[in-house]
């Protein structure tokens, strides 16, 4: 086993070689007690990915409206919401090829955009950009990290500063099209070691990805020439590292298909910030809003369907500092909301798809005087959740993960001497099959409670 442990030796690239066998099975399905129907968790438990509904209310059901065209097409116009709903045709890496440097991109600062050149096939009809990052270095705890300015008039020798935004975009020919804050996910070795056995962080051991549904876009890139795929980072220290895949779906009945992107604009971040400090105490608010739109229509085989996506995103970070620098408090709200919709060309609703999340996050840490020099005691608190809420018509599911950790450690330079910690999860699932949920606490890396229930709750 690879323990956390950063030095020359166990630090860098490993070359590992893996054999998939492939079959057909069905999905992970959990039982619900109460009617024995079977409940679909989703293939990344902590971003709902699996989009697959459709609402019979936003179908074709006014007689009027179902000539013999609208039948044949109706069926494939559905489909064509659901981004999951088969696998793409073709999957492109949009990552670094350098031999001997791994797969990643490897962002230093925001203006370190890294991009791919793509040449994307005429036949095209839907493309996703589904992104993976993580965060490392000075901005392994980004959503702590104060103004430089406060670095710098205490004359700290830190590195871990440049506030604390964060924001990971994707460009396509250095236009933007699509951004999110991720999830601020806290390594095992992270806050404090011990709270992280054998429990650990929300998304320590399956770092999730984000999806940007570019199919508005594909009017800009149908031309069998090659466009440039970027991935960044805004206001990011060294390093980040940033790579995707670009999932492209094909109409197998044509070589070339039409398409025309109507509305891309870029969006303009909404972004506020405040400091008041004294030596080295003080306070540290970000407030930012974005609102992304983007529109485009496709017409292939599938029918000719425009596409709407609607993104909004609301960001508070507050960082206070007291008792001369040794008590912190880091508080951060991230709050998204995504739609994508589908109408047919005469203007009829397909489809539409509502994603809403929520991940708070508060840290608490206080440093006091150890019993020796180069020793010293530090009480720690975190809380932090992920609430997920996916709608399509009549259809929803729900997901709400939530950790709340506690203790204390005695360190001696970046060793932990003794300690003691405690974690308490709380996982719960729920769509129209039934209900799922988890309950554990572990007290100094044992596990001392574990119940599961398929009961519904009376509100989720």
């Amino acid at each position: 086993m690879l323990e956390n442990v950063v030095n020359d030796v166990f630090t860098g690239v490993y070359d590992v070689r893996l054999t998939l066998l492939y079959y057909k099975s069905n999905p992970v399905r959990v039982l619900s007690s109460a009617d024995h129907h079977h409940n679909k968790l989703s293939r990344k438990l902590g971003l709902l990915k699996d989009y697959r509904c459709v609402d019979s209310k936003l179908g074709f059901e006014s007689e009027k409206f179902r000539d013999n065209t609208v039948i044949v097409h109706e069926e494939k116009q559905r489909n064509s919401l659901n981004l999951y709903e088969t696998p793409a045709d073709l999957i492109i890496p949009i990552s670094n090829m350098v031999e001997n440097e791994g797969f990643w991109f490897r962002i230093e600062s925001e203006s370190g955009v890294r991009s791919k050149g793509v040449k994307i096939p005429r036949n095209t009809y839907k493309a996703v950009l589904e992104i993976y990052v993580s965060f490392h270095g000075n901005d392994e705890f980004w959503y702590s990290n104060p103004p430089d300015s406060y670095i710098r008039m205490n004359n700290l020798t830190t590195g871990r500063g440049h506030g604390a935004y964060r924001e990971v975009f994707a460009t396509i020919d250095g236009s933007f099209v699509g951004s999110v804050i991720p999830l601020p996910i806290i390594f095992t070795g992270g806050i404090n070691p011990l709270f992280w056995e054998p429990v650990v962080a929300i998304g320590a051991f399956n770092v999730p990805s984000y999806d940007f549904d570019l199919t508005p876009f594909l009017g800009l890139v149908l031309d069998c020439k090659t466009h440039l795929f970027g991935l960044g980072v805004a206001d990011s220290l060294p390093f980040w590292l940033v790579d995707a895949n670009l999932h492209l779906w094909l109409s197998h009945g044509s070589s070339a298909i039409s398409a025309q992107s109507v509305h891309t604009h870029t969006p303009s971040l909404s972004i506020k910030r405040s400091s008041v400090f004294d030596q080295l105490d003080g306070s540290f608010e970000i407030r930012a809003k974005r609102t992304s739109r983007f529109l485009g229509w496709v017409k292939s085989n599938e029918g000719n369907l425009t596409t709407h996506v609607l993104h909004h995103l609301n960001f508070k970070n507050s960082i206070r500092f007291e008792r001369n620098g040794t008590y912190k408090l880091v508080r951060q709200k991230v709050k998204t909301k995504t739609e994508v919709k589908v109408e047919s060309e005469m203007g009829l609703l397909i489809g539409r798809i509502r994603i809403k999340r929520r991940y708070p996050l508060r840290v608490i840490t206080s440093t006091l005087p150890g019993s020796r020099s180069n020793v010293y005691k530090m009480v720690t608190n975190v809380s932090h959740s992920l609430t997920e809420k996916l709608s399509c018509g009549c259809f929803s599911r729900s997901l709400c993960n939530s950790q709340d950790s506690r203790g204390w450690m005695v360190v001696k330079d970046h060793d932990v001497l003794s300690g003691s910690a405690n974690t308490d999860q709380s996982f719960s699932y729920m769509d129209e099959f039934g209900c799922y949920s988890r309950v554990v606490s572990a007290t100094n890396g044992r596990l001392v409670s574990d119940n599961t229930t398929f009961i519904c709750p009376s509100s989720f």
